[in-house]
């Protein structure tokens, strides 16, 4: 009887346990991470009760208390909430800028433009060939929706454009004409020639060591100084080669690293094949090498759009400096948080779709390197 008691603990207690549920696994990991000790239980009583008390002052100021349309700014005075009016009534010179006003539906064209293909280039509907067409006609159409003098178009200078066209045009010129000029310079740094690997590296570190600032104003101020007068290159060319320029060095070193990580048989393998430095290079170092490099490649890309608020310095009237103009009105000057508030909220919301998109292209490399391995 004893024996079979025995056997049959035995056989209970090396019989596997069934897994928890996926409920019960989840709430003990949430235990043991927020209440493992009175220490962390305390603290995580008082940062919730911190947290809901901001969230519902948050929602009382912003939506509750709010106000949300007053043309005059006398309701907002004596309002106790936020007075979302501001952008209701300044909306158009926030996303549009100082463009001239009978022509303002040519920059929301733009911005639906963008906006539109954006999305289609983040679900991949089409081959990357037509996505790299349809971005080469969106700037196509953007640079001449916005200068105008062709097609009927009345002729508008670039000191009038601004807003949120002009901050998508210059970051889209910046990530087009700056990584492929990245890249350049990456290869330029591991090149066996003494010339071209000195003139790589003095670029890369000398731009890296220099404020971007510095390069805004050195291309805005300066450098007009020692060219001819014949040679007149608008304000907003000089600021978008300094953007380039800027990002192209910050991004080599991210595709140096690349590169790098890619093994020494992959070009050995294609130079065995017969296969010349270049058609090795676009074939099958440079696609592997700007995989690898996504995530770090992305940071970059995020970093040139924030980058832009720069050009308000200029005189160059971005959405940032847009809202500052628009601001500018006394009666609406004292709701200032409002105005960037909202600026903070389209950043954010830009700035995250792009790492989405950024995320899920690393993720699609993850995959075909898992297939291939298997």
């Amino acid at each position: 009887m004893s024996a079979a008691i025995g056997s049959y603990a035995t056989i209970g207690n090396d019989a596997p346990r069934r897994p928890a549920p996926h409920g019960a696994g989840r709430l003990a990991q949430l235990k043991a991470r927020y209440f493992a000790t009175p220490g962390t239980s305390l603290l995580t009583i008082v940062l919730g009760l911190m947290t809901a008390w901001a969230v519902v002052s948050f929602v009382r100021w912003g939506i509750i208390d709010a106000v949300w349309y007053d043309p005059t700014a006398e309701a907002c005075k004596t309002a106790s909430g936020a007075c979302w009016a501001v952008i209701t009534e300044k909306y158009r010179v926030i996303l549009l800028g100082t463009y001239p006003y009978d022509e303002q539906w040519r920059s929301a064209l733009i911005i639906a433009i963008w906006v539109v293909w954006a999305v289609l280039t983040a679900f991949r509907l089409f081959p990357l060939r037509m996505r790299l067409a349809g971005w080469l006609a969106v700037f196509v159409v953007t640079l001449v929706l916005m200068r105008g003098g062709v097609f009927g178009l009345s002729y508008v200078g670039t000191d009038a454009w601004g807003g949120l066209p002009l901050t998508f045009l210059v970051f889209g010129g910046t990530v087009a004409f700056g990584i492929p000029l990245a890249i350049l310079l990456a290869l330029g740094r591991r090149s066996p020639f003494p010339v071209v690997r000195f003139v790589s590296i003095a670029t890369i570190e000398g731009v890296r060591g220099i404020p971007l600032l510095v390069v805004l104003f050195f291309g805005t101020l300066i450098l007009p100084l020692f060219l001819p007068p014949q040679l007149d290159v608008d304000k907003l060319v000089r600021a978008e080669i300094g953007m380039v320029i800027f990002f192209a060095a910050y991004a080599a070193e991210v595709i140096r690293g690349g590169l790098q990580a890619v093994a020494d048989g992959q070009d050995e393998a294609a130079k065995a094949l017969g296969m010349g430095y270049w058609l090795r290079m676009r074939k099958i170092v440079l696609p592997q090498a700007v995989a690898i490099a996504i995530p770090a490649l992305f940071n970059d890309i995020i970093r040139a759009f924030k980058n832009t608020t720069y050009f308000a310095i200029l005189g160059l009237f971005d959405v940032l400096g847009a809202t500052k103009v628009a601001l500018d009105d006394p009666a609406w000057v004292r709701y200032g948080l409002e105005g960037y508030l909202f600026v903070f909220l389209l950043y954010f919301l830009i700035c995250s779709g792009l790492s989405l998109y950024g995320r899920s292209l690393e993720q699609d490399h993850a995959r075909r390197t898992r297939r291939a391995e298997q």
